[in-house]
């Protein structure tokens, strides 16, 4: 056995997944146990949402109104950094690589990191039960989760994760989330949430899963559509998510940094969890309506596609995702697309150009995608926004006037996609 089978071996997974927040969940216990009879953990998880959103506006101007209850007030916002976590220039670095490549990683977020949660059963149960059940809406967790990249990332030396930054208060929010979350679950499911299968909701198993999915996973993303990271950029930007990591509660992260050592023997562990469900299923059918209803006509099946390419070669049994998540058949045309590239890379003349016209189209779809999000949730108790440099950036409008003009023209392009749908069925895939 080596010293990497030592550090990550079978039984420790085992714990990992047998492991909460015991000190956070008492916190809650007793929040709730002071509550007025009649209010259940679902109104409290609101709650948390609602003042969430006002902790990271607060966050980010100082004028705005802080959160109006109290859920918080158990918790340590000015929470100092780890001292193995203070790296200012290192942290920069880490999240640098959201402001260089902020399309390929908007891209990558919706078709392969949500995937891959999707993909985990017990991540499905709640993802497709309390998201449901909080908000009503599917996809409105998906923008929270668009929003939290934002966050945490955000801009280059923007100081985000430092006690009072936005990226801190979204880990210590999400920390209290994640409780409350646990004990919705136990309220709804009771004695048949199967713990000894799945281990506590939103467990320590699967936190250290979500990390590595906002980490390597959205590097192996990236790679597929032709952006390859140093190991400088990837070391930074796991240390990055590391920090994050240690603020949120996750175990493995509370004596430091998670390195590419660990890259490959956690992937291997992780890649077991993978499994077909039906709340998986559903999650992904959703999203995948969402998102291809902002498509531009004639490019509907593109994040259809997109799932299927990333996927196609994916290490450690991912590359059953979109099987396991009945993801539709990809695009004729994306797929025709992507077999001349495959063979261009025999003809160095040929990939240059190739491996252009495939990141134009994941820029492309990666800005639609930030442009639905913004579109559909940039109002409410949970908004998405990206600051203004991003948007510049990325070339995305956010007045009221854009969205207006982007209303008008998926408006038109429903109207124009409704008689094909009709001609071939309510359930069939229009060419567009």
């Amino acid at each position: 056995m080596n010293d990497l089978d030592e550090r990550w071996p079978q039984e420790r997974f085992r714990r990992l997944r047998q492991s909460a927040d015991p000190g956070i969940d008492k916190v809650v216990a007793e929040y709730m146990r002071a509550q007025p009879p009649g209010r259940d953990a679902l109104e409290l998880v609101k709650e948390v949402v609602a003042e969430l959103g006002a902790a990271k506006r607060a966050a980010r101007d100082p004028d705005a109104e802080p959160p109006a209850t109290k859920i918080f007030d158990a918790l340590d916002f000015s929470k100092e950094l780890p001292e193995w976590g203070n790296d200012r220039e290192l942290l920069a670095r880490g999240q640098a690589v959201f402001a260089d490549y902020g399309l390929y990683q908007s891209a990558a977020l919706f078709f392969a990191c949500l995937p891959m949660a999707y993909a985990e059963v017990s991540s499905a149960k709640v993802l497709a039960g309390v998201s449901n059940l909080a908000s009503h809406a599917l996809t409105r967790r998906v923008a929270e989760t668009g929003q939290m990249l934002v966050d945490v990332m955000g801009l280059k030396a923007s100081d985000s994760l430092q006690p009072g930054g936005p990226g801190h208060t979204t880990a210590i929010g999400l920390r209290i989330l994640h409780s409350f979350v646990r004990a919705l679950v136990d309220e709804r499911y009771g004695d048949t949430w199967d713990t000894e299968r799945f281990g506590p909701p939103v467990n320590q198993e699967l936190l250290l899963a979500t990390l590595f999915d906002f980490s390597v996973v959205t590097w192996e993303a990236m790679e597929t559509m032709g952006v390859v990271l140093t190991r400088e950029e990837r070391a930074a930007n796991l240390y990055t998510w590391s920090v994050f990591g240690h603020l949120m509660g996750i175990e493995v992260c509370r004596e430091g940094p998670l390195t590419l050592d660990d890259v490959e023997p956690v992937s291997a562990r992780l890649g077991r969890l993978l499994e077909s469900s039906e709340e998986g299923r559903l999650l992904m059918s959703v999203m995948l309506r969402e998102m291809e209803a902002f498509m531009p006509l004639g490019w509907r099946k593109m994040p259809r596609s997109l799932v299927h390419w990333i996927f196609r070669d994916a290490p450690y049994g991912a590359h059953r995702v979109p099987e396991l998540l009945a993801v539709p058949a990809p695009a004729w045309w994306f797929t025709a697309l992507f077999a001349v590239a495959r063979a261009a890379h025999r003809a160095s003349w040929l990939a240059g150009p190739l491996d252009g016209v495939i990141r134009w189209l994941v820029r492309k779809a990666g800005r639609h995608i930030v442009v639905a999000m913004i579109d559909r949730y940039s109002d409410g108790q949970a908004a998405f926004r990206i600051p203004d440099e991003l948007a510049r950036a990325w070339r995305i409008r956010q007045s009221r006037a854009a969205v207006k003009a982007r209303a008008i023209r998926r408006n038109v392009r429903t109207r124009l996609r409704a008689p094909a749908r009709g001609r071939k069925g309510p359930h069939s895939d229009s060419p567009t």
